[in-house]
């Protein structure tokens, strides 16, 4: 007990030191993580920051984690081991992680049991302050679960309330640092929203939406469903979102569900072990396992077969694989995205699609909208296409005529995106001018209906064009009256009265 008491005694002591001579916040608290280990047998520890308004816990300073695995120690308030111990304001102790199903493991930093560190054991108590919790410390202990975790307990009690006002300011500061960034992320997305997205194209009302759900779900690790119809670009979306991520210096790999053959379509993704079927005359990994640590996009999921879609979702639950013909569970670290045209909603009434994988997919839904609900922006994707193509084929192709500009414009372009690329590409090869010109174009688009001239009194035709802008700024503005007569230079009640007189139901557009 006298040894114990030293021991004791020697830790407050020196973290009492770091408090008087360290000033530097960050420099103070990892300081304190980093004397405990020659006290203790620690393998990992942390202090995790709540911050409340933006609802996340996460790892401030550690030890024994890589830059990597800190970034990934990101929870929501109630969540897990660490998320629960904010929750409810009490201390918990975990004899064996391996035998504690509320362990996330979400760092990765934690081995299988049997392997080079042998049990961990893990104990995480509140960080306090005027009787709020705002944070919570964890360690990882090399323990046998039978051990006593007495003496742990009792210096980390007495180390969490020294280091519990430090930690509230450097919460604060964390706060106003996280304000500022998501200020800077808005301002340019503003100033650039092609630039964010990357090589997505399109500066309509509908793109800047998207390029605004595109960067509020890049920086986490959320499972997205792309949907949209054929050509819209939805493998765009999801190199934009991967490029815009922590993961985007990690692999990106792409799988077409549809282009798979079905026979093999699990060694394509899990990989197969030697001798596993006939054929397999090599151990071979499989997609997800290439992707580990990175991004996995999965497009026209809706084509996957029932086998495979109940082998995903075991991926989706436990993250972890098991390559064909093996038996050694195989731990992930997958980012998921997913994509189809399909209508997931039908294939599910069908049952040709599972309501359960489906409901793990979508947890962040992205839609992609076609080329005719954004012809505003047909013309710069036919000059960024005409440039593309001049370039690649060595010609001087410098504009579009505006006759042809005229067909690009009324055309209904089922085939999206894609298709226009197409006709771009086409128009370049078969010009011999400076110019695209109308009979460049297919015989689709200059088959194409034309417009009907506008009927109806100048008053008839007045509403119907003030309707269509007054809807397209509630689009905008997601039904906030007050916001959207501001951005049309009016009153918020001459709005309302607008609004009532043309029959806009402003709830649509929540």
């Amino acid at each position: 007990m006298e040894i114990i008491r030293n021991k004791h005694i020697e830790l407050i002591s020196e973290i009492g030191r770091i408090f008087i001579t360290e000033k530097d916040l960050n420099v103070l608290l990892q300081n304190v993580l980093n004397a405990m280990p020659e006290y203790f047998p620690i393998a990992r520890g942390s202090i995790n920051i709540y911050i409340q308004e933006l609802d996340e816990i996460r790892i401030d300073v550690s030890y024994g984690y890589s830059e990597d695995q800190a970034a990934k120690g990101v929870y929501k308030f109630g969540e897990g081991i660490i998320g629960s111990v904010v929750a409810s304001g009490e201390p918990v102790i975990v004899p064996s992680i391996f035998e504690e199903p509320r362990f996330l493991n979400r760092t990765g930093a934690r081995m299988h049991p049997g392997k080079t560190e042998g049990n961990i054991a893990f104990i995480c108590l509140p960080i306090k302050t005027e009787g709020a919790t705002i944070g919570a410390i964890s360690l990882d202990l090399l323990k046998n679960k039978n051990d006593s975790f007495d003496e742990e307990f009792e210096m980390l009690s007495m180390i969490s309330v020294m280091i519990a006002h430090a930690v509230n300011s450097r919460r604060e500061m964390l706060y106003r640092e996280a304000e500022l960034r998501e200020e800077n992320k808005q301002l340019k997305l503003e100033l650039d929203p092609g630039a964010i997205a990357g090589t997505i194209i399109g500066n309509s009302h509908i793109m800047k939406l998207l390029y605004g759900k595109i960067m509020l779900v890049a920086d986490t690790d959320s499972t997205v469903l792309i949907t949209g119809e054929s050509g819209t670009g939805k493998e765009l979306v999801a190199e934009a979102i991967h490029n815009n991520s922590r993961r985007k210096d990690k692999p990106f790999i792409r799988v077409n569900i549809a282009a798979l053959s079905q026979s093999l379509i699990e060694s394509e993704l899990f990989g197969h072990e030697k001798g596993a079927f006939t054929g397999a005359l090599i151990q071979k990994k499989g997609r997800f396992e290439l992707a580990n640590g990175g991004t996995i996009f999965l497009d026209e999921i809706g084509d996957l077969n029932p086998q495979s879609q109940v082998h995903l979702l075991r991926v989706l639950q436990e993250r972890t694989i098991e390559r064909v013909g093996g038996t050694q569970t195989i731990p992930l670290d997958v980012r998921i995205l997913a994509a189809t045209h399909q209508d997931l909603d039908s294939k599910i009434k069908n049952g040709e699609f599972r309501q359960d994988l489906f409901y793990r997919l979508n947890v962040f839904p992205v839609y992609v909208p076609p080329l005719r609900e954004r012809k505003t922006d047909i013309l710069l994707l036919a000059d960024h296409f005409l440039e593309k193509y001049s370039r690649k084929m060595g010609k001087s192709v410098k504009r579009i005529s505006s006759d042809a500009i005229d067909l690009l414009m009324i055309y209904h372009w089922p085939g999206n995106v894609r298709e226009l690329e197409n006709c771009v590409e086409r128009a370049v090869i078969l010009t011999q001018e400076d110019a695209i010109r109308n009979y460049h174009l297919p015989p689709t688009l200059q088959m194409a209906d034309k417009p009907s001239p506008l009927s109806g009194s100048l008053d008839e035709m007045t509403d119907m064009f003030e309707k269509e802008i007054i809807i397209d700024n509630l689009k905008l503005s997601k039904g906030n009256i007050t916001q959207a007569a501001k951005t049309l230079g009016t009153t918020k009640r001459i709005l309302t009265y607008k609004i009532n007189k043309l029959g806009i139901d402003y709830k649509k557009y929540f």
